[in-house]
């Protein structure tokens, strides 16, 4: 049995959380389990999942043109290079099976029982979550067999066009089991720190999940089920917040790594923005000043740069509090005060997002265009624009800053930028340019929120369209000049297998695997 790590949950504070740290581990066996209760586990592993997107995150703004190397700082190697080995990033698969098995003990022990209908069904919608998180960085993983502790200790692999449809259906049944049990015990803010017992919310999450499964999947795989409960999909931000505060191990993982510790002690300073995303608000590409003020330090004199480029010339990130805090040097506070702020890096009492209501929107617009379901794309796509603007608009409490407007600044956008199609719809005439202004609009959304989806979607569509020619491109290539990959884009495609499979489940791991060449099955 693996030590549980309990937490408090709603208005007060949660146990040691940073984006590099493996979590909990609740059991190896779930159906063992002797020291827990659902109402303990579900709480933890929803916490635990928000870390981990965190962790997430900070890999894909590496690779999608969010983030590059600061001056001052050695040894990126396969950071530069995209040559990742079995030994690196281990994490994002440990962790997020690690907090599988969390899930999958919900499940299992509350399975059948009408009382704790909505905890199986929370448990099956976030199983799906995290597993689609693993799909989309491996592709082929142990689905069927997994998360059955010593029952299959060397689990089978699955193929991630299979596993796919039957997160679909998980999601389908955690649907039914909210539908069909009324009375089942509520779930609460102690319970469940991402809606507080709001399963309208928690339908809406899973609708929009299943959402995003069908337009990645379609085309490579087959769905059985391709209708949404009739509670709609997320129109407000999934975020999680157990009570965040500055104390050890309670900060919000985001802020503690890129901003400040509890103890004030500065977070990552190896990174700055990217020059690829960064044209999309300084007027290099777009022009879009007050998201830009919204986000970045000192903006639009941020320090910027292209990914492997590490001369002397190479800006540093701001000392006080990191680049993603916005601010200028004439307003950034004490670093003992900072927080409370709008932007990226809002505090450290901010929620972890797990799904914008930016990208529930432009799902829905992609959807509208490909006739995946009913519905004005137009309508979806400026609702998502608006939607980005608000969340970034949003203090660490979920109010609006005051004298922020998020519909009056995105109207003034769309004027701005009145002649792209990349922001007015209007003029994008064929599917290809109504898929390049949605995709990138979603881009420009996640921007250092979720940077391993707008990974997924590059990879997916190749959108925004980046260059393979790296050298003096920095606005048109979000490619490291130091790449080793031989693809058209410079970009690798996945990252490796961790070495543990390769060590204790052989017989299984898929062999083969190149970065530059092995494709997850919705990927181009």
């Amino acid at each position: 049995m693996k030590r549980i790590l309990n937490i408090i949950i709603a208005g007060t504070v949660l146990l040691g959380a940073s984006s590099c740290k493996k979590y909990l581990d609740v059991n190896t066996n779930p159906n063992s389990a002797t020291s827990s209760t659902p109402d303990l586990v579900l709480p933890q592993a929803i916490v635990y999942t928000a870390a981990q997107v965190s962790s997430f995150n900070d890999y894909g703004s590496r690779t999608v043109g969010y983030s590059a190397n600061a001056g001052g700082y050695g040894g990126f190697g396969s950071v530069w290079t995209y040559d990742y080995a079995t030994s690196e990033m281990n994490g994002l698969w440990n962790t997020t099976y690690d907090i599988l098995e969390d899930f999958q003990y919900v499940i299992t022990s509350t399975q059948g029982s009408t009382t704790y209908a909505y905890y199986n069904a929370a448990a099956r919608i976030m199983k799906a979550y995290n597993f689609q998180m693993v799909v989309d960085e491996y592709n082929n993983v142990p689905y069927t067999k997994a998360l059955q502790g010593s029952n299959a200790v060397v689990p089978s692999y699955d193929n991630g066009k299979d596993i796919y449809p039957a997160l679909a259906n998980q999601i389908d049944s955690a649907i039914a089991l909210i539908n069909g049990n009324p009375l089942a015990l509520n779930l609460t803010a102690a319970t469940d720190p991402l809606f507080g017992g709001n399963m309208t919310l928690w339908k809406q999450f899973a609708n929009t999940i299943k959402l995003r499964l069908i337009i990645r999947g379609t085309g490579a795989t087959t769905f059985a089920n391709n209708t949404f409960d009739a509670a709609g999909f997320l129109t407000t931000d999934a975020i999680v917040n157990p009570g965040y505060a500055k104390a050890s191990g309670q900060q919000n993982p985001s802020w503690n790594s890129w901003v400040t510790a509890y103890t004030n002690s500065a977070g990552a300073r190896s990174y700055i923005p990217a020059s690829f995303v960064f044209g999309y608000y300084n007027g290099a590409k777009l022009t879009d000043p007050a998201r830009g003020n919204a986000i970045y330090y000192n903006f639009p004199n941020t320090p910027a740069n292209q990914m492997g480029i590490g001369t002397v010339s190479v800006p540093n990130a701001p000392a006080t509090a990191g680049a993603w805090y916005a601010a200028t040097p004439a307003t950034i506070p004490a670093v003992g005060a900072l927080g409370n702020n709008i932007g990226v890096m809002k505090g450290y009492n901010m929620g972890e997002p797990l799904m914008l209501a930016a990208e529930s929107y432009f799902l829905q617009a992609e959807a509208n265009v490909r006739g995946i379901v009913a519905g004005t794309a137009q309508t979806n796509f400026l609702n998502g624009i608006t939607a980005s603007f608000a969340y970034l608009y949003k203090l660490p409490n979920g109010s609006t800053q005051t004298g922020y407007n998020a519909a009056a600044d995105a109207a003034t956008y769309q004027t701005a930028n009145a002649g792209s199609y990349l922001v007015n719809f209007s003029l994008a005439l064929t599917t290809a340019q109504k898929t390049e202004a949605i995709i990138t609009q979603k881009y420009i959304a996640l921007n250092f929120i979720h940077g391993h989806e707008a990974w997924n979607e590059y990879r997916r569509t190749k959108y925004p369209v980046s260059s393979g020619i790296t050298t003096n491109n920095p606005y048109g290539s979000m490619a490291s000049v130091l790449s080793s990959s031989t693809r058209p884009d410079k970009l690798p495609t996945r990252v490796q297998y961790p070495a543990s499979e390769y060590s204790y489940n052989a017989s299984n791991v898929p062999s083969g695997i190149s970065v530059f060449s092995s494709l997850i099955f919705w990927a181009q």
